[in-house]
């Protein structure tokens, strides 16, 4: 088997990245800290943020809080999953190119 089977296509852009990267350390993350951490525009966060949601590696959570809506994210045990291997890949693929 190629190590680029396990490289992930869902991963291939880097706010993509940063978000998983961001939820694989931290239990969950709301939409302003990924937007400041990853210097997201709204609208590209967003639309990134839902393809992760669309292929199950993160669960959103929509609430109130204080009346203002605040949405979280969080890595699913199958994105966790995911993105290890898709780490590993890379990670073979630089050793194998040294």
């Amino acid at each position: 088997m190629s190590i680029l089977n396990n490289i992930n296509k869902a991963f291939d852009h880097r706010i993509r990245l940063g978000i998983m990267s961001v939820l694989m350390v931290n239990e969950y993350a709301d939409f302003k800290t990924l937007k400041e951490l990853l210097d997201a525009t709204d609208g590209n966060l967003a639309s990134h943020a839902k393809a992760l949601e669309k292929v199950a590696y993160i669960k959103v959570e929509k609430q109130f809080i204080e009346r203002k809506p605040n949405t979280r994210y969080s890595a699913t045990i199958l994105g966790k999953t995911e993105f290890k291997k898709h780490i590993e890949a890379l990670e073979q693929l630089i050793r194998n190119s040294e």
